[in-house]
């Protein structure tokens, strides 16, 4: 996928068959042709809501770990783009089902979000701005390639409102723009050549990791 920046391809490379596994996933499949059933969407629908209430706050975190006030600003606009647009369609569309959000917000997490979302948070606590972004790449630009790619394929409109939300322009720009946050996170910090340095195994390893806890996301939402 282009657009993203230099370093989510290279980070993409690195994760293998693992990416491929998260972003052609059959749950993902079942997106594309509407034969995911809506009780497996639904629930899906409710756990994400918990995860992007955590997600939203390891972008808070970021906040208090970046360096400079651009990257504040990024990371507080992306906040600010989790909990007022992205969350709205989970509200919408189980407010359709007839869940409030308040049956979102005291539903119980499942052991796969726990997981990914404790993974996400410590990565942030216990490192630094690096890691943290390594963490939260693949859930920002992994739905922003599988919703680009389902509005290209989908053999099926059941599933289109969801689709359109991560194919969309305003979700796309959110995506080139942590793309460019991070490129130019990683040469603050690593310099021209991020590749050469001792920590760049490790942020793959947080890529990668992050990628497989998305696979067992999806594996989650097919258990219903």
């Amino acid at each position: 996928m282009t657009g993203y920046g230099d370093t989510f391809t290279a980070w993409r490379t690195a994760a293998g068959d693992h990416w491929s596994a998260y972003t052609r996933h059959a749950f993902v499949e079942g997106l594309r042709d509407g034969s995911l059933p809506p009780t497996a969407f639904l629930d899906y629908l409710v756990q994400d809501y918990l995860f992007l209430i955590h997600f939203s706050r390891a972008w808070a975190l970021a906040v208090t770990k970046a360096d400079t006030v651009d990257e504040m600003r990024l990371a507080a606009a992306t906040v600010n783009a989790l909990i007022n647009d992205e969350l709205a369609l989970h509200i919408r569309t189980c407010a359709e089902a007839g869940l409030s959000e308040s049956d979102l917000f005291t539903a119980q997490e499942k052991p796969q979000n726990i997981a990914y979302t404790r993974y996400v948070l410590d990565a942030g606590h216990s490192g630094d701005f690096l890691d943290l972004l390594a963490a939260l790449a693949p859930c920002v630009m992994g739905y922003g390639e599988i919703g680009t790619r389902l509005a290209a394929e989908k053999t099926s409109t059941t599933y289109a409102e969801w689709i359109g939300t991560y194919a969309g322009e305003e979700y796309q720009q959110v995506c080139r723009d942590v793309g460019s946050l991070i490129d130019t996170a990683i040469t603050r910090r690593l310099g021209d050549r991020p590749q050469n340095s001792p920590r760049w195994p490790h942020l793959c390893q947080r890529f990668t990791t992050a990628t497989r806890l998305e696979v067992g996301f999806w594996d989650m939402g097919l258990e219903t």
